[in-house]
């Protein structure tokens, strides 16, 4: 239970980033860098699901008894590694510093969420 509460907390937290992120896009002069930025949240909001839906997954196989399969992390990377070649490609319409500090976005949103919630308790 409080597991799956972790889990609807980080996906709010990825969607308020992705809105904030389009809005930068929309209204500022800086639509590379936040077309960068919407294209590696994106992907970073995938490997979160990916990593969130692994985990249960692994853990429910430990409960069982059963052997357990990995955690994605190749899936995690060759996603890392499209966004990448995406912004390669489309240079004109994405920054590649960007596209990378977005990439690592779901590592801030589980940061984040760990402090907020930690310190309630």
């Amino acid at each position: 239970m409080q597991y799956d509460n972790m889990i609807t907390r980080q996906r709010k937290w990825m969607f308020y980033l992705l809105a904030v992120i389009v809005l930068g896009a929309g209204l500022t002069p800086y639509p590379r860098i936040f077309l960068g930025l919407l294209l590696g949240a994106s992907l970073s909001f995938y490997n979160l699901w990916l990593m969130q839906r692994k985990i249960k997954q692994f853990g429910q196989a430990i409960v069982e008894n059963r052997s357990a399969k990995g955690i994605g992390s190749f899936t995690r990377l060759a996603t890392a590694a499209l966004a990448v070649l995406i912004a390669l490609r489309f240079e004109e319409h994405f920054h590649l510093m960007a596209v990378i500090i977005g990439l690592v976005a779901y590592y801030f949103v589980i940061m984040m969420d760990f402090a907020l919630f930690r310190s309630r308790d």
